[in-house]
């Protein structure tokens, strides 16, 4: 069984690639075995300890999502417009 301390460190292996909380414990549920309730209990810990970093996680978190689903509609708009575009050559 992992201590705290092992969990901590892993956790923020998992803040490192920007992931979710839920991401997070099905991460570490899968890949070192650790229970997502343990994961979870951490994880809350840690929000507590680091309110700001953990508002300022989320809410840059949040942006990139944003961004992402933005670069996805531009990207998909230029492809309709390519399949179009080549329809009409």
């Amino acid at each position: 069984m992992y201590a705290f301390m092992q969990v901590h460190h892993l956790i923020e292996e998992c803040l490192i690639f920007n992931m979710s909380k839920e991401e997070c414990m099905e991460a570490l549920s899968k890949h070192a075995s650790v229970k997502p309730v343990i994961t979870s209990t951490v994880w809350n810990e840690l929000e507590k300890e680091n309110k700001e970093f953990f508002e300022a996680y989320t809410r840059n978190r949040d942006q990139r999502a944003t961004d992402m689903e933005k670069r996805g509609r531009i990207q998909f708009r230029v492809n309709a417009y390519m399949r179009e575009k080549g329809n009409k050559d």
